[in-house]
């Protein structure tokens, strides 16, 4: 009979980063030990809080699943003589395996016959197995910043305090940091009443909301969810959920209970950041709205210690009392900064070193404006645009000597753009340099303004080239100046503004920045060498998370991407056309050429040494279409090209039909090997065909 399995961990407050990650795995390890442990299983939940992380296996089954091996043993001719006698081969096989050597059976493998050993082990009771595997499943489990406690060696996420492991209402015995695994829990530590028995794993679950604990993190946050909404709604507003604050704030509670806050309204005489920025990032509060859009003097926290009336005004008198303090400070930097025009601030940039090998924020202000501007001509940027581009690359850092973003460095860029706007300089201005900093995390905004996405990539490119140049490259899990986001950055900039932009110019470019005054352990050569290939590798990531197979991605990459857009678009133009039954023409002119081209010398082709109608034919649509195809890439139009480079099907399957390519005379066969690699070569700018595996949908 089917009983349900319970593994409880205790511990210390988690870190809220933690627990997620450490569900996802106790989930898959636990699949893969069942599977490996011929458990059979209904379902497996895996759930926890700050104070627990918990699988729950239903319906697993009283044993282990029998486990039938076959052996195979020598060949038939050998194991038996021909009077159908076992040999010493045979017998000593039959009791390597511990069977009878009238128990060996014979199979065909292929056209040999074999003798094989069939072993039959009966399943062991599964309270006997998980009493091994338990073990496994709370040391399998690994952590960001695991530590250690007392005087043991084990390492966790937080000190273990108690376990749990129950299968039906039987205990699983196993001992792990100085533990035995029993069946008492604990409930909330401040609304419980101490330790808890488990009667049986299936009543798991209504034993922890008995302690007050919402032990499934999904239903823990829908409660969230709708209490903020009431609380807010109560005050004639609307909460503005952030998705990590409120998974964050989900994964440090138990028993969720939701309180309603205010401030005082003179604080809405600041920029809306600089009240959010506090409540959400430092308190996590949720900033509430009125009906119109606009900030109420209002939050909302989410309490740990339940509904009761006279706790949460307790709480909430806590929660006003330090944010006005931080308030308060706030709008103390803010007076104080609006004193000193953001221009004047440029000069101190001097005394900030950006790297230590790269020289000071000041430095690196020159060398992105000087980019930035490079960029601008590259894009066209009229008087005015390039005019607002140079200013806002001269102010964009200045804000780092603020008192708003040194206590708040999440409002770098933020406040920026406001004390742009009160010393007096155009909206475009203050704009780019809010924008520069953009995208700051996956899924952030973009820039959406032509100086904003301009200063947004020379920053990111200067920042790339400075550090490869002087040997700083991310390697495994690290990347201490964010590399990585940087690049994908300027990617998500370029495809997403159809910017056309030279990539090996740009870093080029960038490189000429350090020169003279930076001890380079690369050459400019290599540097463009080396992010080429960190970009081509952030490229794939990108265009297949954007939903191009691999090898569509694949085949636009090998045929080069300097021009980051253009290749994005040759690969939605590829992959559209993929789909289109023309595709197949296209593939089997290009193969059928590819193939015998590879033996091409010359790509010279002389007319005169055509000898059939099908030769001058091939060549005659190749010309045509290679201007047509030329200028359809000119014009980024890729799908209109590959349709047009279909069409040669027709010529090359009459060419290959009609004439024999290897032929004896040299100059013949090297004239048509040079044709052929010629119409090989016409998808180049487009793709490499080599790189399609399957072309059917």
């Amino acid at each position: 009979m089917a009983r349900d399995f319970l593994l409880e961990i205790g511990v210390e407050e988690l870190p809220a980063r933690f627990l997620d990650p450490a569900l996802e795995q106790l989930w898959k390890n636990t699949e893969q030990a069942m599977l490996e442990s011929r458990l059979a299983y209904g379902e497996i939940i895996t759930c926890g809080t700050p104070r627990r992380i918990t699988v729950f296996v239903r319906g697993m089954a009283e044993k282990q699943e029998p486990l039938v091996q076959e052996v195979k043993g020598p060949a038939v001719k050998v194991a038996f003589n021909a009077a159908g006698e076992p040999t010493r081969a045979a017998l000593g096989f039959a009791r390597s395996n511990k069977v009878k050597v009238e128990d060996l059976v014979r199979k065909s493998v292929g056209p040999v016959e074999y003798v094989f050993a069939v072993k039959r082990e009966e399943g062991r009771p599964a309270v006997e197995v998980l009493a091994e595997i338990a073990p496994g499943l709370v040391t399998g489990l690994h952590f960001p910043k695991p530590m250690r406690w007392g005087d043991l060696e084990m390492r966790f996420a937080r000190p273990i305090r108690w376990l749990v492991c129950l299968y039906g209402k039987q205990v699983v015995p196993f001992t792990m940091a100085g533990l035995q695994a029993d069946r008492y829990t604990y409930g909330h530590r401040f609304l419980s009443g101490g330790r808890q028995e488990i009667a049986g794993a299936g009543a798991y679950f209504d034993v922890m909301r008995e302690v007050y604990v919402i032990v499934d993190v999904n239903e823990r946050k829908e409660i969230i969810r709708r209490q903020l909404a009431e609380a807010a709604a109560r005050e004639g507003g609307r909460v503005e959920i952030d998705a990590g604050l409120l998974d964050e704030v989900t994964n440090i509670v138990e028993y969720p209970a939701a309180l309603c806050g205010s401030f005082d309204d003179s604080f809405l005489q600041m920029p809306e950041e600089v009240l959010i920025t506090p409540m959400r990032e430092h308190q996590r509060y949720f900033p509430v709205r009125g009906e119109d859009g606009r900030l109420l003097p209002r939050f909302v926290a989410v309490s740990n210690n339940g509904p009761d009336a006279e706790s949460l005004a307790i709480i909430r008198a806590g929660n006003e009392k330090v944010l006005r303090a931080r308030l308060s400070d706030a709008a103390f930097f803010w007076q104080e900064d609006l004193k000193t025009p953001l221009a004047d601030r440029v000069e101190g940039l001097k005394k900030v070193v950006f790297q230590e090998r790269l020289g000071t924020v000041y430095d690196k202000v020159e060398r992105v404006t000087a980019l930035a501007d490079f960029l601008a001509g590259q894009l066209g940027a009229n008087v005015e645009e390039q005019g607002d581009i140079t200013r806002a690359a001269y102010l964009a850092k200045a804000d780092l000597l603020t008192n708003m973003v040194y206590e708040f460095p999440e409002l770098q860029g933020i406040m920026g753009r406001e004390y742009a706007l009160r010393s007096g300089e155009p909206q475009q201005v203050a704009q780019a340099v809010y924008e520069h900093y953009l995208p700051r995390f996956a899924g952030d905004e973009l820039p959406q303004t032509l100086p904003g996405k301009i200063l947004s990539i020379a920053d990111k490119i200067d920042t790339l080239v400075g550090c490869f140049t002087v040997g700083i490259q991310p390697t495994g899990s690290q990347d201490p100046y964010a590399l990585r986001r940087q690049a994908l950055g300027v990617c998500h900039i370029i495809i997403d503004g159809g910017l056309v932009l030279s990539l090996q110019e740009m870093i080029n470019r960038a490189y000429s920045g350090y020169a003279g005054w930076v001890a380079a352990q690369l050459s400019s050569a290599e540097v463009i060498a080396e992010l080429e290939e960190f970009f081509r590798q952030r490229l794939r990531g990108l265009f297949m998370e954007r939903g191009l197979p691999y090898d569509t991605v694949d085949a636009v990459l090998t045929a080069g991407f300097d021009d980051v857009s253009g290749t994005w678009l040759r690969g939605r133009a590829l992959e559209q056309f993929r789909a289109d039954p023309a595709f197949d023409a296209l593939l089997t002119a290009f193969t059928r050429a590819y193939n015998l081209s590879k033996k091409a010398e010359s790509e010279r082709v002389d007319p005169a040494l055509f000898a059939s109608a099908a030769e001058e034919e091939l060549y005659r649509s190749y010309r045509e279409v290679s201007a047509f195809a030329g200028a359809a890439i000119e014009a980024r139009e890729y799908g209109t090209a590959l349709a047009g480079i279909a069409r040669l099907q027709k010529p090359v399957d009459r060419f290959f039909n009609e004439v024999m390519v290897m032929v004896e005379d040299e100059r013949v066969r090297d004239n048509r090997l040079a044709l052929l690699k010629k119409v090989a070569d016409l998808g180049g700018g487009v793709a490499d065909l080599t790189k399609i595996v399957t072309h059917n949908k």
